[in-house]
């Protein structure tokens, strides 16, 4: 039998993990839970990493704010030109990006497709 993909974003964790558990009443085959941006990598990801600041031991403004891991520095420079990465963004609760930033991917056997979908629209997925 064959398969589909279901792509569904959701505004948080708890909204995509309520449409997993009620679409494993179907036959999934697989899933995934991931929070997306426009930025590649990690960044800082702890307190340890921070001292590199005091001494310029850092690629650049994209990277400690917006936790981006360039390939070049275009593009860092590109994403430190962005409203967040500044600090001046008028944007959401610790001047977060707000939206639909968690993708749920699940896949689905065909003939489960349509109920797939309507599970997650329900919960509020894009």
């Amino acid at each position: 039998m064959s398969e589909r993909t279901v792509f569904a974003y959701f505004n948080t964790p708890d909204q995509a993990k309520e449409a997993l558990e009620q679409l494993k009443s179907l036959k999934l085959v697989e899933y995934a839970i991931e929070r997306i941006d426009g930025y590649a990598g990690p960044g800082i990801q702890s307190l340890d990493t921070l001292g590199a600041t005091v001494a310029g031991g850092f690629p650049g403004l994209g990277y400690l704010t917006l936790g981006g891991d360039f390939d070049g520095p275009d593009a860092g420079i590109l994403a430190a030109a962005s409203v967040s990465a500044s600090g001046y963004s008028s944007g959401g609760p610790e001047n977060r990006v707000t939206g639909r930033d968690i993708m749920l991917v699940a896949i689905v056997e065909e003939a489960d497709y349509e109920e797939a979908d309507r599970i997650v629209r329900d919960a509020g997925a894009l």
